[in-house]
């Protein structure tokens, strides 16, 4: 019996790639910003930004925080980032 495939957002790699670039940063930049040094290296950005790799929740929520957007943004194939980034997230934990 085989496995059913993983559903995936089809939008997800763009939506990351927009916000690096939107932030003016390389790959290793973005990976100091988000404070992930020693978790993740320039490939895995890489990998994520191509749709190759698909990035843990953890690092997925840096992102967001990076952005200024609620985590949905990025996973929901219907909803696009903001024109401009960093935003501000219609709500907040504050």
């Amino acid at each position: 019996m085989g496995r059913a495939a993983r559903l995936r957002s089809k939008r997800l790699a763009g939506k990351l790639r927009q916000i690096r670039t939107a932030l003016g940063l390389s790959q290793n930049e973005i990976i100091r910003l988000l404070g992930l040094e020693e978790v993740i290296y320039q490939a895995n950005v890489s990998g994520y930004e191509s749709g190759e790799r698909e990035p843990p929740l953890p690092i997925l929520l840096k992102y967001a925080e990076a952005a200024g957007v609620c985590l949905d943004v990025l996973a929901n194939d219907e909803l696009d980032l903001p024109a401009k980034l960093p935003s501000k997230p219609k709500h907040t934990n504050r």
